[in-house]
């Protein structure tokens, strides 16, 4: 299956890149896969090494993205919890070919061109959760969506951890808005076998 970060504009394939936008809309999320949530709940652990580098496939990516932060209800509410529903949070994911901010209508929006995983903790791809850090509900929102992507990883048989580390790798290079910050990072990826 073909990585996104590989397909170019002109792609045939159920990933749509529009290189002037710099926009890419996702593949429709699988929401039949993976394995029972008790089996994924006895499985979830941090996995600080071994990762092999490689790029998720297309399907897989949009998957973990929708699972993390996807709007799952007609209303627009998201397959995370937020205080009062003001979704006061933007997800990032570092692939090797730039930074992209997850948008609700489930698609990427290129912010900053060039491989950044390194520097962030390393993995296939590195989410960057970023919120308002001054609001007392930022950590409780964050906190559900990387649990989720967290789930997800162990129902599809990929590492993960969370990490504050490098969290202000990025400041003031990420287009956020006043008062806003990265508060937590969080690196995915496929194992070496």
């Amino acid at each position: 299956m073909a990585s996104l970060a590989l397909l170019p504009p002109a792609s045939t394939s159920a990933v749509a890149a529009d290189a002037s936008a710099r926009r890419m809309e996702l593949p429709a999320p699988d929401k039949t896969g993976g394995v029972p949530l008790m089996q994924a709940l006895a499985q979830r652990h941090s996995t600080k090494s071994g990762f092999n580098g490689a790029p998720l496939p297309a399907q897989q990516l949009s998957d973990l993205l929708w699972a993390a932060w996807g709007v799952n209800r007609e209303d627009g509410r998201r397959t995370a919890p937020s205080a009062m529903n003001k979704q006061e949070v933007q997800v990032f994911a570092a692939l090797e070919n730039g930074v992209w901010r997850y948008e609700p209508g489930h698609s990427l929006t290129m912010v900053l061109e060039g491989d950044w995983r390194a520097k962030l903790g390393g993995g296939s791809l590195v989410l960057l959760y970023a919120a308002p850090t001054a609001s007392r509900w930022s950590g409780m929102h964050v906190g559900s969506i990387y649990q989720n992507v967290g789930l997800f990883c162990a129902s599809a048989g990929l590492g993960d951890f969370v990490h504050a580390s490098n969290s202000s790798a990025l400041d003031g290079t990420l287009p956020l808005p006043e008062g806003w910050g990265v508060l937590i990072v969080q690196s995915v990826g496929s194992l070496k076998k």
